[in-house]
């Protein structure tokens, strides 16, 4: 299966190409030039951000580290409507199963009652909380998806200054 080039999210139907790159809807592909400007920043730059994160206090709770990205999963449903969606965050281990824990109760109470996706993707939503809350990042170094998510924040900051930039010289 494909997975967005912006939001990681997997593409089962569909999507929009460019060029090699796929994403999920035309707002991702917008996007998209993010992650081209993402996979041209100076790895040094990149690498000493991604360490700061990592080994910082969590954006959520002020706690200690480290910090990296843990994704929840949560469905809700109402007879023929039923929506699922992956919610990442960037937090330290306690909030991320936080998180997870709150997900499930909300699937568990809200994601039964759609036809027929409510009781197939719950299920699905439940075990995937269920397993990320006891599988996490490894502790003692920052995943390849928190220096994506990080990668995709520098690469706006650096558009935002560009563009600040270009507006000055006007």
């Amino acid at each position: 299966m494909a997975s967005c080039a912006y939001c990681s999210t997997t593409i089962l139907f569909g999507g929009t190409r460019e060029g090699d790159l796929r994403f999920c809807n035309a707002k991702c592909q917008a996007n998209g030039t993010l992650s081209r400007v993402a996979t041209q920043l100076p790895r040094e730059d990149v690498e000493r951000y991604l360490g700061e994160v990592h080994r910082g206090n969590c954006p959520q709770c002020r706690g200690d580290g480290p910090v990296d990205l843990h994704t929840s999963y949560r469905v809700w449903s109402a007879v023929f409507l039923t929506q699922w969606s992956s919610r990442p965050a960037v937090c330290c281990k306690r909030c991320g199963t936080k998180r997870k824990i709150g997900d499930m109760v909300f699937s568990l109470v809200l994601g039964w009652w759609g036809l027929p996706w409510g009781l197939l993707m719950t299920p699905v939503q439940l075990g995937r909380n269920l397993v990320g809350a006891f599988r996490t990042p490894d502790p003692s170094r920052p995943s390849p998806a928190l220096e994506k998510v990080l990668r995709l924040q520098l690469a706006a900051g650096a558009m935002a200054a560009r563009q600040r930039a270009e507006a000055s010289l006007r």
